[in-house]
């Protein structure tokens, strides 16, 4: 019985060191590999202003995230404020889920995280209009431990690898994170 709690246990916060690390889940993989395409398909030459502009209120919404979730994670705060300034669901739920978990289980984030991200694609056209970003997180600083001792919890790791993200521009104009995968098996 100890021995399949464990497990669950172990189970769980590698899924939070997955969530918290990261953009969560939820978009698709491919969105990294598309390039930025202009109205006809073809690859852009140029971005319009309108393009840029979307992409780094993007940019600037995921930095958000990424601050408001190291924040939230290392005072181990699911209701931390910042969160919704930068999130929308389904991925604020599961960030808020992911960090009253490690919160229940005694266990918090600490360490840096570092981030590279670009855009990778505008759609400006789309109900609403999304931006798609990809990330080289360096997470070889950043890891879950044990609030009481801070020993790292057995079955996390850290690593340099590529994590995806949407924002979506919402009706009061702001631009959000939604959606976002780690994918740790694509080293960067």
């Amino acid at each position: 019985m100890r021995t399949r709690d464990s497990r669950r246990w172990t189970s769980c916060l590698l899924s939070l060191a997955l969530l918290g690390a990261s953009t969560g889940c939820g978009t698709e993989p491919e969105a990294a590999a598309r390039p930025l395409t202009g109205p006809s398909g073809a690859p852009a030459t140029q971005s319009t202003a309108d393009e840029q502009s979307a992409g780094k209120a993007a940019l600037a919404a995921y930095s958000g995230y990424l601050d408001a979730s190291r924040a939230a994670s290392a005072r181990s705060d699911p209701t931390h404020p910042a969160l919704a300034r930068f999130l929308a669901d389904p991925l604020l739920t599961r960030v808020r889920v992911a960090i009253r978990a490690a919160k229940e289980h005694g266990a918090m984030r600490t360490g840096t995280l570092v981030s590279d991200p670009t855009v990778v694609s505008v759609d400006l056209a789309a109900d609403p209009p999304v931006v798609e970003i990809q990330d080289c997180l360096d997470a070889t600083g950043y890891r879950l431990v044990y609030a009481k001792d801070h020993r790292v919890v057995p079955g996390t790791r850290g690593g340099r690898y590529l994590a995806t993200a949407t924002a979506a521009r919402y009706p009061d104009g702001r631009w959000l994170i939604n959606a976002g995968a780690a994918h740790q098996d694509q080293p960067c």
